[in-house]
């Protein structure tokens, strides 16, 4: 076992290394609403998620409240570290945290005995991350939340890739998260073990205008690799 991954429905997962446990976009408790208020988009869990205690890291991967999640992150002790992009670090220091780490694309840094490269992720506008991370003995996952890829990443093995697996698409606007048409690239590029499929996922019930007009589109072709579709709270020993 290099790590155990549990998701947490939505954007959420926790990861649990050997010695280090790393809680990625949480959503835990109160509702999700998107501005400009509820009746635009709003989500809500069937109940509040509880999760082992002991945190060592927040990873976030972008600053929209589906990543940076206010209610929950007040949940947790003001100097965790916590490694995120530009866009997290103004609600980051309203709620009071002290260990704050921005990562641009292509910037690394260590944390324990983890490594954390963050990578080009989803134009919401800005770009946004996704990250490699790896602990001491090289293990490790890549993630992101939207369906993108930086396709001047190198090529290299890693044992997951948590990523959507469908793609969610507006009228006009196209696809939002392209997870069905990033699968192969993924595949091409990290050679993985598991695809943990995330972002479309969980116990959450969502209603407002926006989830009116969001359809669904799922990946149809076989894979050859372990393709891991988790409940909330369900985990797998990587």
């Amino acid at each position: 076992m290099t790590f155990e991954a549990t998701y947490l429905g939505s954007n959420g997962w926790l990861i649990k290394f050997k010695k280090t446990n790393l809680i990625i976009d949480p959503w835990l408790k109160g509702d999700l609403i998107f501005p400009p208020g509820e009746w635009f988009f709003k989500g809500s869990l069937e109940e509040e998620i509880s999760i082992d205690k002991k945190i060592d890291i927040i990873l976030l991967t972008q600053g929209l409240p589906d990543h940076c999640h206010v209610p929950t992150l007040e949940m947790f002790r003001k100097d965790i570290p916590i490694i995120c992009p530009k866009s997290a670090v103004e609600t980051l220091k309203k709620i009071g945290f002290s260990s704050i780490k921005v990562l641009k694309p292509t910037e690394k840094t260590n944390l324990f005995n983890l490594s954390f490269e963050a990578t080009a992720g989803a134009p919401v506008p800005q770009i946004e991350n996704g990250y490699i991370v790896k602990d001491d003995q090289d293990n490790g996952f890549y993630i992101e939340p939207h369906g993108y890829l930086d396709e001047n990443l190198n090529k290299q093995s890693l044992d997951a890739v948590i990523t959507p697996t469908k793609n969610l698409e507006l009228p006009l606007v196209g696809s939002f998260v392209k997870g069905a048409d990033v699968i192969p690239k993924l595949i091409n590029k990290f050679n993985p073990k598991y695809i943990l499929s995330s972002t479309v996922g969980g116990d959450a019930k969502y209603s407002g205008f926006l989830n009116n007009f969001i359809s669904v589109q799922d990946y149809e072709e076989e894979l050859n690799c372990n393709l891991v579709d988790l409940k909330s709270m369900q985990s797998i020993m990587i």
